[in-house]
């Protein structure tokens, strides 16, 4: 039997192409994912033990601590005594000090130099040979004066910048002007991602970054003999309590395991694209079964007529999969290894260099690989083999193509009613469970699109149906004959669809979700906001420092600043973040619509607060509040006026002034400006000459924040829309593979057409249509259960989008049905031209 299934695979090896092509797809793709993510987490740590090479203990501080008043106490770092301390340990060769921040590099044209939130600034701490053991020069040396920097070659080169060149550097505060004193190369994580990196002298960095005299980080190196454990030991008495020393092996290993686990998470994201893969699959492997068996009913009977027995027929139809599973596996592998190549080399595109490292191919990949393709194979054949078993010989004889009983079709639609109805159930349940119904409508989709799954088939009739009358009246007898072969075998025709249907429910769910959050973010970061500019750091989320706001108060065309702090203040009892603004110009640069107290009582030194937020505390107008302040004082608020809030402020609203007087360090990423006349270049310019032209802070247009925020969002669907990619090919072979083995079917057929009548155009339109009525009927089912899941997920999220609304994209609804159209007509390319180029009298003769 085994060598019967071996030769069945020789001999319809054409017919079991799309079948390997669709495993091999699935594997390469998974296999392709646990290279490229094994390969980049071994370069990540590889590069990570290396930059802690030859440090025996790294010292760490986390800056002061509060007291019970909520003073802060404490050194803002490690001192310079406690480096003379640790220098003169037992043991100890040399100890370089860190300080570390943010600072940005202009090209030629003041444009930031790479990543805004990779752009990083340290200082340059040589040691006993007067280098510094963390870069290589490859020009010129460290910084030793006030006026010089070095900096990373990858930005040196993308800057045009050489030794001795002057080069302007913006720090959180005003942008200066520094010689260039060399160029070196590093092993630094934020320039590999795509970042800068710019070396200070070590007095300077202090002064920018902490305080002078104080280190954030110390790297020990040991002497000859001495052990990384003693050193630990002896240097940890003399931290304060601030501080924490670790040894360089320790961390090494701390952060290879944050790598992996980073890796895994990527890992796993790109795996469940992959499983659908291979899911989308499993249909077209078991259609590719289910023909085939249906082909050779006669010769299958024939060998339980003269011997075999039922588990011996089963178990060779599952040999065959378990052949073509294997090939697939192999070839899978193969292209997975050569897609994770190219994985890596693409990541060039995006300005993010992946250290160097061998391509790493684990045993695990290997084995996961062709367990994956034998087992979905022969998964996906298993009801075809057992169904094939269970004929009797006599009955298997007599018809090629054996119907299904009344009995089974009731059990199936009975069962993928009860399924749907379930599912259904669950989703509207999980929707009306608001942000903790996320899970309940997971499970709801899964048991839905299963019932559909097995609704498929009746439900393909009544749906095809409705397009017969227009096929025959546009396309005449073809498209009469294309609505009658599609409904031919409903079985043959679902499970087609079904490959399809699974990836449109995804990709419109995930639109219409990804365009409601866009259009509703885009409200909240633009429909309320009057200013004609938000000027921010490059990198997002940053600090501007608080010299920004006399600067743009002075540019001219300026008629209104306002800063947007936030700070956490002790507030009624509890920690709240407070926004601090300009009262004057408030009006001038957001909407604000307050419904009850005056908006003018910010400027008396009262708080306004959201109307949400002060009917969930009960409070009112006249209402007052404890307060303790950032440097412990405390005090009392008075609720002055409550306001509609529409996303661009926190809950809490205080005159600036006040939060400053009590935090010189204050948090500022953003400041809003009006300028007269409005948003133009010459204005935009005239912002940009008021902060003194740096590179590393960003002036926005309303338009480009609103660009911005389409961009982020189309670029994270257009992700999306690559990952489903693969399960979308392997739907379109399996229309192709459908329509090829049944114009193999049904060749006596077409000969009968032809003889009568049929010319070869109308044969080609005929086998043309019914591609596309099956791609169409998936379509429907797919953006419809699409549509119906993305509903309810965004009811899941409403809550935390203001102003969320559900948006169905009409127009990207339409070209989703074009493209599904597309689809069958390409997929009908080959097996239609086979079709008409049939001989009509050896057609006719074929069994």
């Amino acid at each position: 039997m085994f060598r019967t299934a071996l030769r069945n695979v020789l001999a319809h090896k054409a017919r079991l192409l799309m079948t390997v092509l669709a495993v091999t797809l699935g594997v390469a793709f998974v296999s392709g994912t646990l290279v490229f993510t094994d390969t980049l987490s071994k370069a990540m740590s590889n590069q990570s033990a290396k930059s802690y090479e030859g440090v025996a203990v790294s010292v760490t501080d986390h800056g002061p601590g509060r007291s019970e008043d909520g003073q802060k106490q404490g050194d803002p770092g490690i001192s310079q005594q406690t480096l003379e301390k640790i220098k003169a340990v037992k043991g100890v060769d040399s100890v370089s000090g860190r300080v570390t921040g943010f600072a940005g590099v202009g090209d030629e044209n003041g444009k930031l130099i790479g990543s805004g939130w990779a752009n990083a600034g340290s200082n340059f701490a040589p040691v006993k040979d007067g280098k510094d053991p963390r870069y290589t020069f490859t020009d010129g040396s460290g910084p030793v004066r006030d006026d010089q920097v070095a900096l990373d070659k990858d930005s040196a080169a993308k800057g045009g910048y050489k030794t001795g060149d002057k080069i302007r550097v913006a720090t959180n505060g005003p942008v200066k002007e520094f010689t260039l004193s060399g160029v070196f190369t590093t092993e630094d994580g934020a320039v590999n991602a795509g970042g800068s990196l710019v070396l200070f002298d070590t007095k300077i960095a202090q002064e920018l970054y902490l305080q002078p005299g104080f280190y954030s980080e110390l790297s020990v190196a040991a002497k000859a003999g001495a052990t990384a454990d003693q050193l630990l030991a002896d240097i940890k008495p003399l931290l304060g309590e601030s501080s924490n020393a670790r040894t360089g092996a320790a961390l090494a290993a701390e952060q290879a395991k944050f790598i992996e686990k980073a890796m895994q998470g990527m890992s796993q994201g790109l795996l469940i694209f992959a499983g659908v893969s291979l899911f989308v699959g499993i249909f077209l492997i078991y259609n590719t079964f289910t023909m085939l068996i249906a082909q050779r009913t006669k010769e299958l009977a024939l060998l339980r007529a003269v011997g075999a027995h039922r588990g011996q027929v089963k178990r060779s139809v599952l040999a065959e999969a378990a052949v073509v599973g294997a090939v697939s596996s192999v070839i899978g592998l193969v292209s997975g290894i050569g897609l994770a190549v190219a994985m890596r080399s693409a990541m060039d595109l995006f300005d993010a260099k992946i250290p160097a490292g061998a391509l790493i191919i684990a045993p695990t990949t290997v084995v996961a690989a062709l367990v994956i393709g034998v087992v979905v194979t022969m998964l996906a054949a298993w009801l075809p083999a057992r169904r094939t078993a269970k004929i009797a010989p006599v009955a298997a004889m007599g018809s090629a193509h054996l119907p299904a009983t009344m009995k089974s079709l009731v059990l199936r639609n009975s069962i993928g009613s009860v399924l749907a109805v379930v599912g259904v159930g669950l989703v509207l349940l999980g929707a009306g469970q608001k942000s903790d119904g996320r899970t309940t409508i997971a499970g709801g989709a899964f048991f839905l699109i299963i019932g559909l799954f097995v609704l498929l088939p009746m439900l393909s009739r009544p749906v095809i149906a409705l397009i017969r009358p227009l096929l025959e009246k546009v396309f005449g007898v073809s498209g009469k004959l294309a609505a009658l072969n599609a409904v031919r075998n409903p079985r043959r025709t679902a499970v087609t669809a079904a490959s399809l249907t699974i990836g449109l429910t995804l990709v419109t769910a995930m639109s219409v979700i990804g365009i409601t959050v866009g259009q509703a973010v885009d409200k909240a970061s633009v429909q309320n906001i009057k200013a004609d500019y938000k000027v921010t750091m490059a990198g997002e989320g940053m600090n501007l420092d608080k010299s920004v706001l006399p600067a743009l108060a002075k540019g001219k065309g300026v008629t209104a600043v306002s800063p947007k702090t936030m700070e956490y203040v002790k507030l009624g009892g509890g920690h709240q973040g407070v926004n601090g603004v300009d009262p004057a110009a408030l009006p001038q640069v957001l909407t604000v619509r307050t419904t009850a107290g005056d908006l003018a009582s910010l400027g008396q030194g009262k708080l306004m607060v959201s109307a949400e937020e002060a009917k969930k505390k009960g409070l009112a107008v006249g209402s007052s509040l404890d307060v303790q302040y950032d440097d412990g004082q405390k005090g009392k608020l008075q609720v002055g006026a409550l306001f509609e809030n529409k996303g661009q402020l926190s809950d809490y609203v205080l005159d600036n002034k006040i939060l400053a007087s009590h935090n010189e360090m204050q948090y500022l990423p953003e400041v809003l400006v009006k300028t007269d006349g409005g948003s133009s270049k010459a204005n935009q310019q005239s912002v940009i000459d008021a902060l003194g032209k740096n590179p590393a802070v960003k002036v926005s247009t309303q338009e480009e924040i609103r660009n911005e925020m389409a961009g982020e969002m189309n670029m994270a669907l257009n992700v999306m829309y690559g990952l489903l990619g693969m399960a979308l090919i392997i739907a379109v072979l399996g229309v192709v593979n459908t329509l090829a083995m049944s114009v193999y079917e049904r060749q006596q057929e077409i000969g009968m057409l032809r003889a009568v009548g049929l010319d070869r155009g109308k044969v080609k339109n005929m086998i043309r249509l019914e591609a596309v009525v099956i791609s169409l009927f998936g379509a429907v089912l797919g953006i419809g259960v699409g549509v119906f899941l993305a509903w309810a997920g965004g009811r899941t999220i409403a809550g935390a989008i203001p102003g969320y609304e559900l948006v169905i994209p009409f127009d990207r609804i339409g070209i989703f049905f074009a493209l599904a159209g597309l689809v069958g007509v390409l997929a009908a390319m080959w097996p239609a031209r086979s079709a008409a180029r049939l001989n009509m009298l050896t057609a006719i003769k074929t069994e």
